[in-house]
């Protein structure tokens, strides 16, 4: 073989290896920036998710906590009603204390919330319907008299952010006298309103 073919041959072998080579760099740059792209794309969606994704709602946290805090919170408006002698307020919130019975999950009450609730819930229900079918305030005592009873038994095993007043007034119930549960330690009387506003006591206070 002279010595032109054989530098011809060494040229065209050089040029293929560098061939292969540019080929090579090229497809794994190719991956880089394909998997660049990827990961670029995976982030884009998980931003939109994050924008896209509704904000926790407090109440909805609240409930997370404490199943029964709407309904406490209701049966306070539904006290406060009576002080002022509103059977109209009065029977609108008891609507909504209904509501929120219905939406207590039971199976995220404590053993203690479970047992109580169980065993009030009936009960709960007949006095609040009773208040909410009626804009009579007279009649909407007598019952809350006894929804207070039961409120009484619940909130003693539910833990509460705030002391709660458990307060009495001798005077009504014909006399024998009736309880109820209160947010202030100041006497406000839901029985007899602005007629004896400040007639009662608290006879304990729940922690």
């Amino acid at each position: 073989m002279n010595l032109l073919s054989k530098l011809t041959k060494t040229i065209v072998l050089l040029l293929a290896i560098f061939s292969c080579g540019a080929k090579i760099k090229s497809a794994n740059t190719e991956s880089v920036n394909n998997s660049v792209t990827i990961k670029t794309a995976v982030v884009d969606v998980q931003s939109q998710q994050n924008l896209h994704k509704p904000k926790n709602d407090p109440n909805e946290i609240s409930q997370e906590i404490n199943q029964l805090k709407s309904v406490f919170n209701y049966y306070f408006e539904l006290k406060d009603a009576l002080v002022k002698s509103d059977g109209k307020a009065a029977s609108a919130i008891a609507e909504k204390l209904l509501i929120s019975y219905k939406a207590v999950q039971m199976k995220k009450l404590t053993n203690e919330e479970h047992i109580v609730w169980m065993k009030v819930m009936k009960d709960l229900a007949f006095d609040t319907e009773n208040i909410e079918e009626t804009k009579d305030v007279k009649n909407q005592r007598q019952h809350f008299n006894t929804l207070s009873d039961n409120m009484y038994l619940l909130i003693k095993v539910s833990k509460q952010e705030t002391a709660t007043y458990y307060q009495h007034c001798p005077m009504a119930n014909k006399g024998k006298g009736a309880n109820w549960l209160s947010k202030e330690s100041s006497i406000k009387n839901p029985y007899y309103g602005a007629q004896m506003l400040n007639c009662g006591k608290t006879i304990e206070t729940i922690k």
